[in-house]
């Protein structure tokens, strides 16, 4: 009964509510009479209409803007990965990509696409935009500085970094006196012109200065100490000097800014005894928590938005009270890297670029068209190079520094990059520069960047000086030394496990050396100690099970594998242990199991053999990553395909070619170290046939015959992998036994692949 009546309420509800509309329909037929001449008109316009309003919604603000933002992010994501791939900051290659786009390239050659691109009427979305960029991107570098690092290691690093401020503000006021009459804005006064010169010469750019020391290794020394504080104190001084230079320029005379400076000591005191305190209670409280809620980061942001907002009323600048907010957060890497995640990605990946382009379409290379311009360019440069980098290392060498480490001081101290645009553009918006004086500056910055690297190269060349730290220790040739390079924890134990069975009786003769190593954008200065901890806390409860005395490498660089490599290449290891990924042997097929790492050796020949086989060809870092490690790994090299290796008591040696008389080695190890009971496979008859490997493997039956056994193909049983922990094999015997296809391959335990 029910079931009825559902339906006759179903067709109830919708009968008669059709019937409306189409009773409401005919109705308004009615209507279309008196509107018939305007439909036929209409009509024959349609398609007109319709391509008017297609260019109509073209050039809508809100399209202008989107499209604007997709050429911004595709250019400087390319320009970017250029200069990362030739060794230069990601930021060099970001501010040319904005000058590309700007009027000195595309504008100059593409004048109606840059037009229609970025219209003028546009330009005032795309500023308001990149600030709020610029906004964030200061309250990170705000909570990037670790004000400790001033208190611990504040006496000689102060005078550096003031150094590096009073001289290149010095230079730059002298520069000013001569540039003044011919580039100086009409109505400005020597005062303004001559402070911004000096401001722009002392900049120094904290966040790529801390890359670059991460990236070469020094970050855990004392120069590399040194390096940082000078950089955070400098950071600190210049943006308070900032302030009080924009406070002059808009007051017009030093008198009048004694009030917006005053405004500004209030404003600094009541974030650092007021808000401070009041956001530590915060963090402490939910210091411990994965996830900050939604509640808790819009109190922050909106504190951040005020503070962003006081600071423009008084008249010191937005950007001051956004960097202000970032460097009072609380405290605690845990609560500040949370905020560094959520906020860095949007201001660094979307908005900044919108700030590099907006400062390329101010930058006008064209308008330095005659020798003269491109003189004062050259003292600009000579200016900002002699001050900084000069007036730096001299500061480092008074304080006590030998020459190398103090012009690697004035190398990095040079770095400007972000920072000095932001100044410039500031500059620019208070009308204190010209359109000229600001591109020479631009150019200024982009030379003082990109000279940081070659010339802390040539530094280390002149002086003969190696970059890692670890290459210095004395090398002992009686010692066997293995270097394992771990990603993660599970792969980094099973590693340590494995070259610990390759020396257990052999401690005093031996060296294992952990290597982990974190890609430059994932680490900020102040949890750099905090990672490297976590980082390696598990290996070393590792290694303490096991009694083995583990020395340790963190560093800090933009291309892993290479430097794997390197370090490897440069460090007199007998061996290097790198693993595979966990993702190689989800599921039970071949494909899954071996298909993955072998597409890094021979790939056409496996699709063919393999294609169809469900998750071979998934997507995982670890294959290009293995291969380029292979490539540029002149060391023995051993690649574990870790099936969560626990123990290597038994050993699965196949013997293919000749050239697997290097296993023999290991296979002694094994033995002696681990009392490993080791079953080689004699396949096609290499060992009878080859008289190195025979006479080598006869020698051990005779001296370990408990610990060896040879069996032959025929005698080759799939549940005699069962019982093994690992398969040690070659490089190049792995290759062959991939191809001949065999049906115990489907069940290989942990493998151990060696490159000689």
């Amino acid at each position: 009964m029910k079931k009825y009546k559902n339906t006759l309420f179903y067709l109830g509800v919708t009968g008669g509510f059709t019937s409306l509309i189409y009773w409401i329909i005919n109705q308004g037929k009615l209507l279309e009479l008196k509107k018939s001449v305007t439909i036929i008109e209409s009509n024959n316009n349609s398609w007109n209409d319709f391509v008017d309003s297609m260019l109509h919604n073209f050039k809508d603000p809100l399209a202008i803007l989107l499209a604007q933002i997709v050429m911004i992010i595709l250019t400087a994501r390319f320009f970017g990965w250029v200069f990362k791939k030739i060794g230069q900051p990601t930021v060099i290659g970001e501010i040319i990509a904005g000058i590309v786009l700007g009027p000195s390239l595309v504008g100059m050659y593409f004048p109606e696409f840059s037009a229609s691109l970025f219209p003028v009427e546009s330009l005032g979305n795309l500023k308001f935009l990149s600030q709020i960029g610029l906004i964030l991107f200061m309250f990170v570098i705000g909570m990037e500085l670790d004000v400790k690092v001033l208190k611990n290691k504040a006496s000689e690093a102060i005078v550096i970094s003031h150094a590096s401020i009073v001289i290149p503000f010095a230079l730059g006021i002298g520069l000013s006196y001569f540039v003044y009459n011919k580039f100086a804005p009409v109505g400005v006064e020597f005062l303004s012109f001559s402070l911004f010169m000096g401001i722009a010469m002392s900049i120094t750019a904290f966040p790529v200065l801390a890359r670059i020391v991460q990236e070469r290794g020094i970050h855990k020394t004392r120069l590399g100490a040194i390096v940082i504080t000078c950089a955070a104190a400098d950071d600190i001084t210049a943006w308070c000097l900032l302030a009080v230079v924009i406070a002059i320029v808009k007051a017009g005379d030093f008198v009048g800014s004694l009030y917006v400076i005053s405004l500004a000591f209030v404003y600094v005191l009541a974030m650092i005894f007021m808000v401070k305190p009041f956001l530590k209670r915060i963090g402490d409280l939910y210091a411990e928590k994965e996830n900050i809620g939604k509640p808790v980061m819009a109190i922050f942001f909106l504190i951040l938005i005020l503070s962003s907002y006081a600071t423009e009323v008084i008249g010191i600048h937005a950007l001051f009270g956004a960097f202000m907010m970032g460097a009072i957060m609380p405290d605690i890497s845990k609560f500040r890297m949370i905020f560094i995640e959520k906020v860095e990605d949007v201001s660094v990946i979307l908005l900044l670029p919108l700030f590099f382009v907006f400062t390329g379409l101010n930058t006008q290379v064209g308008l330095i068209n005659d020798s003269y311009l491109w003189k004062v360019t050259g003292a600009i440069i000579a200016v900002a190079v002699i001050g900084k980098f000069i007036g730096s290392a001299l500061a480092a060498k008074f304080v006590g520094q030998n020459w190398h480490d103090s012009l690697t001081i004035g190398a990095l101290m040079n770095t400007r990059g972000l920072m000095e645009l932001i100044v410039l553009n500031i500059g620019l918006e208070l009308g204190v520069l010209t359109p000229e004086v600001f591109t020479m500056m631009v150019i200024m910055a982009l030379v003082t960047t990109f000279m940081t690297g070659p010339a802390l190269d040539l530094l280390d060349y002149i002086f003969k000086n190696k970059r890692d730290a670890e290459f210095d220790e004395t090398v002992d040739d009686d010692k066997y030394r293995i270097l394992i390079s771990f990603g993660n924890n599970e792969k980094g134990k099973s590693l340590l496990r494995l070259a610990n069975s390759l020396t257990k009786k052999q401690k005093n003769s031996s060296i294992i050396t952990a290597m982990h190593l974190s890609q430059s954008d994932e680490l900020h200065s102040f949890n750099m100690e905090e990672i490297e901890r976590e980082s390696f806390e598990p290996i070393l409860d590792e290694s303490d099970q096991l009694g083995v005395k583990l020395a340790s490498i963190f560093r800090v660089t933009s291309d892993i594998e290479t430097e794997i490599a390197e370090v490897a290449n440069h460090g007199d290891y007998d061996l290097l242990l790198v693993g595979l990924g966990k993702s190689i042997f989800e599921g039970t097929l071949l494909g899954k199991v071996i298909g993955f790492t072998t597409r890094i050796i021979n790939p056409d020949r496996l699709i063919d053999k393999f294609k169809g086989k469900e998750g071979l060809f998934e997507n995982s870092p670890f294959d290009e990553r293995t291969r380029q490690i292979v490539a540029k790994t002149k060391k023995p090299l051993g690649v574990l395909i870790d099936k969560e290796l626990q123990d290597v008591n038994q050993v699965f040696v196949p013997i293919l070619k000749s050239d697997d008389a290097v296993l023999i080695d290991f296979v002694q190890k094994l033995i002696y170290n681990n009392n490993s009971k080791i079953t080689i496979l004699d396949m096609k008859g290499h060992v009878k046939n080859n008289f190195v490997i025979q006479s080598a493997i006869v020698s051990l039956l005779n001296k370990y015959p408990s610990n060896m056994s040879v069996i032959s193909e025929k005698e080759m049983k799939v549940s005699l992998l069962h019982q093994q922990d690992l398969m040690l094999i070659s490089l190049e015997s792995w290759k062959a036994i991939l191809d001949s296809n065999n049906d115990w391959l489907v069940e290989v335990p942990s493998v151990l692949i060696i490159k000689p």
